[in-house]
């Protein structure tokens, strides 16, 4: 096919302009985090919440990739910081129910807003189909890393060993 270099090329550019953005979306979520003096999956945690508005505890674990143990010492930190509130699910008492605290999303949004604004004007000029074409493949994307994840975390010989032998 005499398109076939060319396509070659083009997805090499694709990947490699993924990676970039993924690696500088990393670093301004570890900025953003240290300016509100969080940690990375503090900040996730409560993007999560913003989101949702409130999830169990086992749905912010999931969502964040931690362990329930690491999501109940940073729950614990949220609260403590007036970040979230939990309660007992009354439906289900060995639940918790978490909620960002309306007062403090305000907070967490601000140091977003510049790069929201300028995002928006980035897309202004597109037309319509290509937002859907965008739309279309970080829809995929996500459904790759999900399930890229749940492999993860199911220890798929493919990755090696999760966790270090005893």
């Amino acid at each position: 096919m005499p398109d076939e270099p060319a396509r070659t090329s083009a997805i090499a550019d694709l990947m490699r302009a993924g990676r970039e953005t993924s690696r500088l979306s990393m670093v301004f979520r570890y900025a953003i985090a240290d300016q509100l003096g969080l940690t990375v999956s503090d900040l996730e945690c409560l993007d999560f919440l913003a989101d949702v508005g409130s999830a169990t505890a086992g749905q912010v674990a999931e969502r964040t990739n931690l362990t329930t143990g690491a999501v109940t010492s940073m729950l614990r930190r949220l609260q403590q910081a007036g970040y979230v509130t939990a309660e007992r699910d009354p439906a289900d008492r060995r639940r918790v129910i978490v909620t960002l605290r309306p007062e403090r999303a305000a907070e967490v949004e601000r140091p977003y807003e510049r790069f929201a604004e300028q995002a928006e004007r980035l897309v202004e000029g597109y037309r319509v189909e290509e937002i859907l074409l965008l739309v279309r493949h970080f829809d995929r994307m996500r459904a790759l890393y999900l399930a890229e994840l749940d492999r993860l975390g199911n220890g798929d010989e493919r990755y090696g060993p999760v966790r270090a032998a005893p």
